[in-house]
């Protein structure tokens, strides 16, 4: 086991949560994407946002794929009109 994964468990023990529904490599790769296309800071926010979604029973590999389009579409920082 990693330090993440033993986070990852020890959070989701404090929350009520079963470890099992946490896509770790699917929040990963949707906060580097942010971080890297849009801004560091929105990478956390993303990631507050995919669980909220989920939480409202959005799938999150539906969510996470509508966000990674919109990152892809978003204006690149320095191009804003």
């Amino acid at each position: 086991m990693t330090v993440l994964d033993d986070w990852t468990e020890a959070a989701c023990a404090e929350l009520g949560l079963d470890p099992a529904d946490v896509p770790i490599t699917l929040v990963l790769q949707l906060a580097k994407d942010v971080a890297h296309a849009v801004t560091r800071p929105a990478a956390p926010v993303t990631a507050y946002l995919l669980g909220m979604a989920a939480a409202r029973g959005a799938d999150p590999m539906a969510a996470a794929t509508a966000l990674a389009s919109l990152t892809a579409a978003f204006p690149r920082p320095g191009t804003r009109a």
